[in-house]
């Protein structure tokens, strides 16, 4: 179950609510059945910022607690009652490429969705996932969403 060290195997996951983020997870959270690792499921946040003629902009809410919020919802959504894994959710304030490549320092393995909130439909990878392809320490696996939700095998 862990390593020669004793540290647990780790398997970082990015989680920004949308179906491609929670398959990554549900995949995450399967494959570290497989492994014996804990998984840690990181959500990123950041204020928004206009460019060109602004205007102060007011925060409408408390950002850290709606993206732990989403991400409370999407282990809810995954976790196995009679298979369960260790999840460590994180809620990180900044960039979510960069979190995630902070997180996966050290770690076994990266998952990220194909595409999150954000970007084209036609798009094969989003600018975060791209972005941990070409930069993280570790290996990365793309999950693309299925339209079929059913578990993996």
């Amino acid at each position: 179950m862990t390593e020669q060290s004793g540290t647990p195997r780790r398997i970082v996951v990015g989680v920004d609510g949308s179906p491609s983020s929670v398959d990554a997870l549900r995949w995450a959270v399967h494959e570290a059945r497989v492994r014996g690792a804990v998984v840690e499921a990181v959500s990123a946040w950041q204020y928004q910022v206009a460019v060109g003629w602004t205007v102060p902009v007011v925060p409408e809410g408390d950002f850290s607690a709606i993206a732990r919020e989403v991400l409370d919802n999407a282990i809810a959504e995954v976790a196995d009652a009679e298979q369960p894994v260790e999840i460590h959710p994180h809620v990180v304030e900044g960039l979510a490429a960069a979190a995630l490549l902070t997180a996966a320092q050290d770690a076994d393995l990266l998952v990220v969705g194909s595409r999150g909130h954000g970007g084209f439909a036609g798009a094969l990878l989003g600018s975060v996932s791209q972005h941990c392809v070409q930069h993280a320490p570790c290996p990365v696996v793309v999950v693309r969403h299925r339209e079929d939700p059913r578990p993996v095998k």
